[in-house]
């Protein structure tokens, strides 16, 4: 009599397949957690952005108000100009850059007004979208 050979046993583990299943699952997970992760960063900084050239315009506003005139530019908000009634410094230097380390641009006058403080987002450059895109106080 005739004995088929069995097959052997399955041994217990994952296959090359399986493995690499779950490692590009892993690898999308990751991708947009870390993708999340850097929009609500992006996020935070365009909302800072907003924060800092408003404050930075009532420093513009105090200075006027110290000396009867705009300054010529935000350089004037951290050094004395000589200007009678200046009690400055208004602001510090670090203080007149935005979150993404880009100067900020100080117009005068303004489209709407006196003066406009623009930060150009976070590609630095003018227009965009997103967080690309200007922001303009006051």
């Amino acid at each position: 009599m005739h004995r088929i050979p069995q097959s052997p046993r399955r041994v217990g583990g994952f296959s090359l397949v399986e493995i690499m299943i779950v490692i590009v699952l892993i690898g999308g997970i990751l991708a947009l957690v870390t993708n999340r992760v850097m929009n609500s960063q992006s996020q935070a900084n365009v909302r800072l952005a907003g924060v800092q050239l408003t404050t930075l315009a009532g420093k513009v506003d105090q200075f006027r108000s110290d000396t009867g005139k705009l300054p010529e530019s935000l350089e004037q908000m951290v050094t004395s100009p000589g200007l009678p009634g200046w009690l400055g410094p208004y602001a510090k230097a670090e203080e007149l850059r935005d979150p993404w380390g880009t100067a900020i641009e100080y117009r005068r006058p303004g489209e709407n007004g006196p003066f406009e403080l623009v930060s150009l987002g976070a590609d630095g450059a003018a227009g965009g979208e997103s967080v690309d895109a200007d922001i303009r106080k006051p």
